[in-house]
């Protein structure tokens, strides 16, 4: 029988962990004199009591160690349990937001998906605010850890390629997920601190510059404003496209890096060849922009920067409503965010190195077409990728078309048009941010949908974060059944 303890223990901590955090945007409200305060608190002490209850009672069984289908467990239950209680103070504070409100907006906040239910932003207790960044940032570094720890010893989707890219893990799960999280954890706090220095140099508010270090830096998007970045044209925009470059980037080169080894940052095909896609979009984006809107080749190559690295590192910032922009601008924009960042950084979607391995194996099937009787094996980083990582990534790809047709179609049946429930499957499962249409648009968000569309989109958010294949797994007799 599967021992549930180790996962409940696991749990019970982060919930416990994820209560006191409440306590800052608490003592930011206090501090401002808004009622709001006590709504944190309450939920701190809700939070804190259960995660440490459930951690006491499942104390017994915290050997260190998990097996394949415990971390299969924990790794789908955790992404669950959190939202769940992020999403109390919500309920408690805002008296618009009823519980599917609440639970979609945490569930986006630490998927760092970004599509937020709320309006009025601007208004909004500077706790709530505050609260909202801190999720996305929670999920961030969450996610980094779940895809350098988790994903390569299950074999999810041919993130086994990178198993021994810089951490063994084999056989203490556990313990190396907690060394790898304070390494990353010093990385992703100063590459933070530096955005939000940067982004008040060049003008921006200091609570502002701290919530959009926030997420920026967790690729997630949600803003201190209805008018998201709009409010801040200019300069910070590119600031923050170097910030969500850098967010994108696989944080395992970042400790190489540190260790003093430069090579690997600078001979990753991964990033290089994510580079090269933003780099080829943004130019064909301004270009667009230039000739057929008569845009100033400044603005058209900086609005290009910033909405490509925007979309395609799933961020989902918008300066401006590009649907305005014409046919192409849309239809690339929606392509771009099912390409995604790189493997272990906080952005989201597809990713770049699956799209490297797809081309790699297309590259050998039509060498062996024209020479059948040759021998060929598709690589990757100059490596030769075995059988399994191959059919992990068709699985993935397989797995990724017909969730997209199935939560597209159930949008459809709540009454959503075709491109609200096309484009609201995509993002969410994607975690992007931004759909298409007047509703969930760049220029609009989720509010106006239906409840269970909202409970659809939230699922689906969850299942794109956790690669798909995690979540299926735990629902199939055979799971149960090892």
């Amino acid at each position: 029988m599967l021992d549930l303890r180790p996962v409940g223990y696991v749990i019970g901590l982060l919930v416990a962990v994820l209560g006191a955090t409440m306590l800052f945007p608490m003592a930011l409200d206090l501090w401002d004199g808004n009622p709001n305060w006590s709504a944190f608190l309450e939920s701190a002490l809700l939070t804190g009591l259960t995660g440490g209850l459930v951690a006491l009672s499942c104390a017994s069984g915290s050997d260190g160690g998990l097996s394949i289908r415990q971390t299969f467990l924990l790794t789908s239950a955790v992404w669950l349990a959190l939202p769940l209680f992020a999403g109390i103070p919500f309920v408690l504070g805002l008296p618009e937001a009823r519980p599917v409100d609440a639970f979609f907006e945490a569930m986006s906040g630490l998927t760092t998906t970004g599509a937020t239910v709320f309006t009025g932003l601007d208004t909004l207790p500077r706790g709530t605010l505050l609260w909202r960044s801190m999720l996305q940032w929670f999920g961030g570094i969450g996610i980094i850890v779940v895809a350098m720890v988790f994903l390569p010893e299950l074999k999810v989707g041919g993130m086994q390629i990178f198993r021994s890219e810089a951490f063994e893990t084999s056989g203490k799960v556990l313990p190396r997920a907690v060394e790898i999280a304070a390494q990353i954890s010093g990385i992703y706090l100063f590459l933070t601190v530096a955005c939000m220095l940067c982004f008040v140099v060049v003008g921006m508010p200091l609570f502002d510059a701290l919530n959009h270090a926030l997420t920026t830096m967790s690729t997630g998007g949600f803003s201190t404003h209805d008018a998201s970045f709009s409010l801040y044209q200019g300069v910070p925009e590119y600031v923050a496209s170097v910030f969500m470059v850098l967010a994108s980037l696989p944080f395992v080169r970042y400790v190489q890096l540190l260790a003093g080894q430069a090579r690997p940052i600078l001979r990753d095909s991964q990033i290089w060849t994510y580079l090269g896609v933003i780099a080829a979009f943004v130019l064909i984006i301004a270009a667009f922009r230039v000739i057929a809107n008569g845009d100033h080749y400044e603005h058209a190559f900086r609005e290009g920067v910033f909405n490509v690295t925007s979309i395609i590192s799933g961020t989902g910032f918008s300066s401006t409503d590009y649907q305005l922009w014409g046919a192409l601008p849309v239809i690339l924009f929606f392509f771009i965010g099912l390409i995604g960042g790189c493997a272990g950084s906080t952005a989201c979607s597809i990713k770049i190195f699956r799209y490297q391995l797809l081309f790699s194996a297309i590259r050998v099937q039509i060498k062996s077409i024209h020479a059948p009787h040759g021998m060929f094996q598709p690589r990757y980083d100059g490596r030769r990728v075995d059988e399994d990582v191959l059919s992990s990534v068709m699985s993935f790809f397989v797995y990724f078309v017909v969730a997209l047709g199935v939560v597209s179609v159930l949008l459809g049946a709540t009454g959503l048009d075709a491109t609200t429930a096309l484009s609201g499957a995509a993002t969410t499962l994607g975690n992007i941010g931004p759909g298409l249409g007047d509703k969930i648009g760049p220029s609009g968000n989720f509010a106006g949908l239906n409840d269970i569309a909202k409970w659809i989109l939230s699922m689906a958010m969850f299942v794109g974060r956790l690669e798909l294949l995690v979540v299926f797994a735990i629902f199939t007799v055979q799971f149960w059944r090892a």
